[in-house]
């Protein structure tokens, strides 16, 4: 290994937001790795959320951004909850090529009380309900959606389900979640928030090598389901199972030192590394175009001081708009 601590061998190490797609010849594996660190406080702190809805949140955008730079058009991957816990709703919204924006809704009486009742797993605070995916390739293509329920299981276990049921791919997805305390430049305390996730996929040139032996089958032959996975993705599978958490979030290990650790034996090839941004979708002129569709009577509720404000849930950014605008001339 160099002895710069930025590289290993001759490759630069990715740092943080930046996606980095990874492959595996030897198991017929692919994927990819991130860390998040700046857009990831960047993000949380422009909402202040309690530690429990903030951790929630940064686990949805790690696993957002890993599936979503994996798109080859130009369109939007949400991931959204909708549930009945203290924390009703979540939502990851990437636009390819890089940008992704996200907030959470929740209920700040429930999450106090089920927070002093020791009730703070991801199951007691999303509670019952779905989690969907959703594909958006534009005005001229219907949306395609997934739906899963949560039922208890962590979101990482509900994102590979997703994929071997309705990808038909098996899939491993780890995420991890990390508060850090230290001190700044000028010796302040500081807290920021990380994430990582590594998401793998087993993609054969064989089709008929993809059988799992977890998936039921839909047709009511359930024969083919019975048979052994096979030992390739079994190997890989196994490998990232035993990742550590912290492995997913340590700056000081970067998504290359952990795909090393994991795969030197068969070989791992990384790729170019994909930046990602905290850059929001929304604008004056779009959510003008919306107020515009709505009735005098609804602009006429809305109005305070003689204009309508609208602040978007993303990035907390809000607009002013004069009735005279809004109305027919």
């Amino acid at each position: 290994m160099s002895d710069k601590s930025s590289q290993l061998g001759e490759f630069g190490f990715a740092g943080d937001d930046r996606v980095v797609p990874f492959q595996v010849e030897d198991l017929d594996v692919r994927g990819r790795a991130v860390q998040l660190g700046p857009l990831l406080n960047t993000i949380l702190d422009r909402h202040d959320y309690p530690p429990a809805v903030a951790r929630l949140l940064a686990e949805a955008m790690a696993l957002t951004v890993l599936i979503g730079t994996s798109l080859k058009f130009e369109g939007k991957f949400v991931v959204q909850t909708k549930s009945d816990g203290p924390v009703d709703l979540l939502v990851c919204d990437f636009a390819t090529p890089e940008n992704v924006r996200a907030y959470a809704r929740f209920d700040e009486e429930r999450l106090t009380q089920s927070l002093a009742e020791g009730k703070s797993s991801p199951t007691d605070l999303l509670g019952k309900g779905v989690l969907a995916f959703t594909i958006d390739q534009g005005n001229y293509m219907q949306p395609y959606q997934g739906i899963v329920p949560l039922d208890g299981s962590s979101l990482e276990d509900i994102a590979g389900f997703y994929f071997r049921q309705s990808e038909q791919i098996p899939t491993r997805v780890r995420l991890a979640v990390a508060e850090l305390f230290d001190r700044d430049e000028a010796g302040k305390p500081r807290h920021t928030w990380r994430a990582g996730g590594l998401i793998a996929q087993f993609l054969p040139e064989a089709p008929e090598r993809m059988h799992q032996g977890d998936l039921p089958g839909g047709d009511g032959d359930d024969s083919q389901y019975d048979r052994p996975e096979d030992d390739n993705w079994a190997e890989a599978r196994m490998l990232v199972e035993t990742i550590d958490g912290d492995e997913l979030t340590d700056p000081q290990i970067g998504a290359e030192r952990l795909l090393f650790r994991l795969f030197h034996e068969r070989g791992v090839r990384v790729y170019e590394p994909q930046p990602v941004h905290d850059r929001c979708s929304c604008s004056r002129d779009k959510i003008k175009g919306v107020l515009k569709g709505f009735s005098a009577e609804e602009i006429a509720a809305s109005e305070e001081d003689g204009a309508v404000s609208v602040t978007c849930e993303f990035c907390s950014t809000t607009y002013r708009y004069e009735v005279d605008e809004l109305t027919p001339a």
